[in-house]
């Protein structure tokens, strides 16, 4: 007791009241948080407990979550006409208990996708997978597909993206499955994909940018922009802005953009520190295709970290992923060089 009237606990009548000063909020995917407006902070454990808790089941009719300029998450009744910052889900809130990590990670470089779903059911869930026909998309969609969600294969080549679909059908004939046509160097191409798909009125849970080329020769687009920059970013970016209505009336969604660890290799800024577009898109005497590879991932990821930034409190999360540097997928295909030098470090990469 003589701790609690230190700390100024004493003077409350149970373990769940809140001590003068406390407010109890939630986050926006329910979990609550304590803020102690004394000493301007706030912390995940009850201040008199240590429990941790999270609201269970949705809000009560009438009611929707909005968030403020700041960030800070508040509530609309509807039916009277008001807005509160205490979530009426506090009167139902269950107690969580965290499991302490194990120093052992649980998945590492020889986990497969198969492996890290399972035991889930994706069942209602709608994904696109761009470039799904071969390599990390393939694998991707169809470990997505085979844990019950409905996939849509978008892929610029349509007699390869039919046969993944029968390859997935192979495993499993009850998969929902589908091939659409996109080709990320003809933003007319992305504009159709987005149209042909919203025709479609089904949500957009799941949207992994994963396509693109590598080592490929200096060439222009149809949009006269360098195609590397394009395929690899420029498309994705198109697409993904077409989308964005579907996905924040689908949240919780999330966005995958598929990047690379060579992002950390390049720099598209001029002497000044001001963004250089001239390095995006280059001319063929300044074109060189490693640089521009490392160039379009670093855009990826720049990119995702402000799409979550900006979509994050509409309920969509947006995260790059680094794939692994030894993988052996088909993306050397642009250039004899590449291939041999993919296929003499074979015996030392990932298999799919």
């Amino acid at each position: 007791m003589a701790a609690l009237k230190y700390a100024g606990l004493e003077d409350t009548d149970s373990e769940e009241e809140l001590p003068p000063g406390w407010e109890e909020r939630t986050t926006k995917d329910g979990w609550v948080y304590y803020a102690n407006h004394l000493e301007e902070k706030t912390q995940w454990e009850h201040p008199k407990s240590g429990k941790r808790k999270r609201v269970a089941g949705g809000l009560p009719y009438g009611w929707e979550q909005e968030t403020d300029e700041s960030g800070q998450v508040y509530f609309v009744d509807h039916i009277n006409k008001r807005t509160t910052y205490l979530d009426p889900r506090l009167a139902f809130t269950v107690e969580d208990n965290p499991v302490k990590p194990t120093t052992r990670q649980k998945y590492d470089g020889n986990s497969t996708a198969m492996e890290i779903l399972q035991g889930r059911d994706l069942s209602g869930k709608v994904a696109i997978i761009t470039g799904a026909n071969s390599g990390i998309g393939f694998e991707t969609a169809k470990s997505l597909a085979l844990h019950g969600a409905y996939v849509i294969l978008a892929c610029r080549n349509m007699s390869r993206g039919n046969d993944a679909v029968q390859r997935i059908l192979t495993e499993w004939h009850k998969a929902k499955v589908e091939a659409m046509t996109l080709d990320l160097a003809s933003l007319h191409s992305v504009q159709r994909f987005a149209e042909a798909f919203k025709s479609k009125n089904v949500p957009l849970h799941i949207l992994i940018c994963n396509a693109a080329i590598f080592g490929a020769p200096w060439c222009l687009t149809e949009d006269d922009l360098e195609s590397t920059f394009q395929v690899n970013h420029l498309g994705h970016f198109y697409l993904v802005q077409l989308l964005e209505d579907v996905l924040r009336r689908s949240s919780p969604a999330r966005v995958v953009v598929v990047s690379s660890e060579s992002h950390r290799f390049t720099e598209i800024k001029d002497n000044t520190g001001k963004l250089d577009f001239s390095l995006l898109s280059p001319s063929k005497k300044e074109y060189w295709a490693m640089l521009a590879y490392n160039r379009s991932k670093l855009c990826n990821i720049l990119f995702s970290n402000e799409l979550n930034r900006r979509l994050a409190p509409h309920g969509v999360t947006s995260n790059a992923v680094h794939p692994g540097n030894m993988m052996y997928s088909s993306l050397h295909r642009s250039w004899w060089v590449y291939t041999l030098l993919f296929t003499l470090a074979r015996p030392f990469t990932k298999s799919m």
